[in-house]
């Protein structure tokens, strides 16, 4: 199954105009626009992977009343936070339709505001400095991995124009999965994501984990070079091969049959190279949704670390912040379980003059300080530029 097969087709498809959605999932060469707020849910994912879970009954109790409604199969879209007992950010919406992926709109030719100020949180020094407290933290415990972040956030001379951004972003990631998600303070969730976290239709299933990732370079033979390194780097295979045992570890009891290619192969964006490797298999209860089976996943290794209980523990005592939205997961799931959710990176938060960017990078043993932070200046890279700003 392939990126963009997902072949779903509703009643509500011609409710809607695909340009006028205020919530966007892409998906290959097709679009998923929502608008209109039926619901709004906003119960932690906690448990989520349990069907008879209370937030699995309030979204069987959300999608029974929209059904009533008229409703032939209603879908619930949005975004789960890195942490599962928080709330989460999800709209069961009046209308969605399917659309062909549009093209780069002309308001990526709109300028952006003049940036004011910026500020990173925290900042060279501090990121350094917590890399080498995972560091020493591995020598003496059995964390293998732990995922260290970084906020940069933009303060403009006036409000910024999200279709600007999303026109911007489309034209420089085709391939990703472009996402829009309001937010209850007015601000938006906006940002296209490589790494998809779980697809499902019908009995079929597709996760593809990404770690490990190395610069794209402008001149042809440096690129091909760094990718090479990248392929033959034992640091980065070490990581790549934590977060895919540990999805294969929680998938398979509840597949029956699962394909796991015994090596990773190199995918790119405009910014990066990355290890990807792409788990396909058939679940054996075709009942369980895509939410489900997400909430069993989050968060992997990619976004967390590894045990994952202990470098969460970790992570908090050393980031200066709380990670909200950023590194959950956003998508959609049908009434009928299927559905597609990716992890939330390569995304920022809009509200009014500022954006809020979030990058982060995979620790371990092997890290030196300054090449991660320059990972996270790279990362910073795919929004940044839909800003109109240089890495």
């Amino acid at each position: 199954m392939q990126t963009g097969t997902l072949r779903i087709d509703h009643a509500d498809a011609a409710e809607l105009p695909c340009s006028e959605g205020n919530l966007l999932f892409t998906s290959g060469d097709r679009e998923l626009s929502a608008s209109g707020i039926r619901e709004r849910i906003t119960a932690p994912a906690l448990g989520g992977h349990n069907s008879e879970s209370g937030f699995q009954e309030t979204l069987a109790s959300a999608f029974a009343r929209a059904r009533r409604a008229g409703q032939d199969n209603p879908i619930v879209i949005g975004a789960i936070p890195f942490d599962l007992g928080e709330a989460t950010c999800l709209y069961v919406p009046e209308h969605y339709a399917w659309c062909e992926r549009t093209t780069a709109r002309a308001a990526v030719d709109a300028e952006m505001p003049g940036l004011v100020a910026q500020r990173s949180l925290p900042d060279e020094y501090g990121f350094k400095h917590a890399v080498e407290h995972a560091i020493v933290n591995f020598r003496h415990s059995d964390v293998r991995k732990a995922v260290l972040s970084v906020v940069r956030e933009l303060t403009f001379s006036g409000s910024v124009d999200v279709e600007r951004l999303l026109a911007s972003l489309r034209a420089q990631n085709r391939e990703g999965h472009q996402f829009r998600v309001p937010l209850p303070d007015g601000g938006e969730l906006v940002g296209v994501s490589p790494e998809l976290l779980m697809r499902k239709e019908g009995d079929r299933i597709v996760s593809n984990p990404l770690a490990g990732s190395a610069k794209r370079m402008s001149d042809p033979e440096a690129d091909q070079a760094n990718a090479e390194r990248l392929v033959q780097s034992e640091k980065d295979q070490y990581e790549h091969s934590l977060v895919v045992q540990d999805i294969r570890r929680l998938l398979e009891p509840h597949c029956a049959e699962l394909h796991v290619p015994e090596r990773p192969s190199l995918i790119n964006t405009a910014a990066l190279w990355h290890l990807s490797t792409r788990l396909e298999g058939r679940v054996s209860d075709p009942s369980a949704s895509a939410l489900q089976l997400a909430c069993l996943l989050h968060p992997t290794p990619a976004v967390c670390g590894f045990p994952t209980e202990r470098a969460r523990r970790l992570i908090h005592f050393v980031e200066p912040f709380e990670r909200g939205l950023f590194t959950g997961m956003v998508g959609w799931c049908d009434a009928e379980g299927n559905g597609e959710w990716v992890v939330t990176i390569r995304c920022g938060i809009v509200k009014s003059d500022t954006v809020r960017l979030f990058a982060g990078a995979g620790i371990v043993e092997a890290s030196e300080p300054d090449s991660e932070w320059a990972e996270v200046q790279t990362k910073l890279g795919t929004m940044l530029s839909a800003c109109g700003l240089a890495a």
